[in-house]
């Protein structure tokens, strides 16, 4: 089956993936990625939680980038990560959004070069929740995924039901598909362009 591409103008892509298990199939979406946008130039950043699910080699072969680690560099560096991050990104994804990120993203917080890049980019953000059972529930999940997409420039995928590899159960809510995801940041990135676009937040 051949699955459908919408149209998407950035040229550079900057993917976060996280710790939600579903990240094991990112080498299946970042092929899907090269293969539907030749020219799309894709940096993927992951965190501590998600090198634990997929392997840096594959992500490195897919996208003809080395993935960037989502921890401050112990050694000195000429440049600020998180503003090259914001700067370079004509759009970005978080994909999957485990809960522990979407969390720490809604209420402000920058301690990691990841939320810090989207914490002060003005570039068009999708983020497409990935949540354990019963999180989608939880008023507090709830109230957040609502002040992100309040956001100027971000986007909220809603999530599908999924089958929970512990529970065996379809309870759980997993991310949408990267292609929704896509077609959703593409409508924004083009309302922010008509509007017009700021500048990212600099040290």
């Amino acid at each position: 089956m051949k699955l459908p591409a919408p149209s998407f103008g950035a040229r550079r892509l900057l993917l976060v993936g996280t710790g939600a298990i579903s990240i094991v199939q990112l080498p299946f979406w970042l092929n899907w990625l090269k293969t539907s946008y030749p020219e799309l130039a894709v940096q993927v950043v992951l965190t501590r939680s998600g090198e634990r699910f997929v392997s840096r080699h594959a992500v490195s072969a897919l996208t003809q980038l080395v993935p960037i680690d989502d921890r401050w560099p112990e050694e000195p560096q000429p440049d600020a990560i998180h503003v090259r991050l914001a700067e370079w990104s004509d759009a970005v994804v978080v994909y999957p959004a485990c809960l522990n990120f979407i969390s720490r993203l809604a209420v402000g917080l920058a301690d990691t070069p990841a939320l810090l890049a989207l914490q002060c980019t003005t570039a068009a953000i999708g983020i497409a929740p990935s949540l354990p059972p019963g999180a989608d529930q939880n008023p507090v999940v709830v109230e957040n995924l609502k002040r992100l997409a309040e956001r100027r420039n971000v986007v909220v995928a809603p999530t599908q039901p999924a089958t929970s590899l512990t529970t065996g159960r379809r309870d759980a809510a997993g991310a949408a598909p990267l292609w929704t995801l896509i077609e959703s940041v593409e409508r924004l990135r083009v309302e922010l362009a008509d509007q017009g676009g700021g500048e990212a937040c600099s040290n």
